[in-house]
């Protein structure tokens, strides 16, 4: 796993129906109360499941970034792209599907590390091989930091499956376009 919040991932293969697309919304919103809750109406009305969410203060005081993950039929996701567009408190919204932004993602996991030098060595290797921070080492479990992209926290998790992973906590992706942005100017004009 790389360290770089600059590297990306769009490993995922896209399947033939489109159905399993994992979509990557960006919103630029106005922080003003209950904006939340009227997104997140928008997508139960159309019975969408939000996979994940991380919402931020923007770059320019009184907007708020939001990273909005969910997955489902293409022509569905458009739909509910065209209505939060309409809300009166969003200020931008764009799916990254067609073009990968810079992705990162941070996970705490709390493995059991138990007895024997063995298993901590082997948890070791695998902390090292994924860039993971160790935040906390107990007698019986230790607590890593994960930094990546989603994709890049799925193989990590993978290789501490066989650690007993006890508890997990995942921030949600952040995402940001690569290059000059349009946000810079659409904030200005707001």
């Amino acid at each position: 796993m790389s360290s770089d919040p600059n590297s990306t991932s769009n490993a995922a293969a896209k399947p033939a129906d489109g159905l399993n697309d994992v979509h990557t919304l960006s919103l630029v919103v106005r922080d003003r109360p209950g904006v939340l809750v009227r997104i997140a109406l928008v997508f139960a009305r159309r019975g969408y499941n939000i996979g994940s969410l991380a919402v931020s203060p923007g770059a320019a005081g009184g907007f708020a970034r939001m990273t909005i993950t969910s997955q489902g039929n293409p022509e569905t996701l458009e739909q509910i792209i065209k209505q939060l567009a309409k809300l009166v408190d969003v200020v931008h919204v764009a799916d990254h599907l067609e073009h990968p932004p810079l992705e990162a993602e941070i996970a705490l996991v709390k493995v059991g590390v138990g007895e024997g030098s063995d298993r901590n060595q082997a948890l070791h290797e695998v902390a090292l091989e994924f860039n993971a921070v160790v935040v906390d080492r107990g007698k019986a479990t230790s607590v890593l930091r994960l930094i990546g992209s989603r994709d890049e926290l799925q193989a990590a998790l993978s290789a501490l499956a066989p650690f007993q992973v006890q508890e997990l906590v995942r921030s949600g992706s952040v995402v940001m376009d690569k290059g000059r942005s349009v946000l810079t100017d659409l904030l200005q004009k707001s």
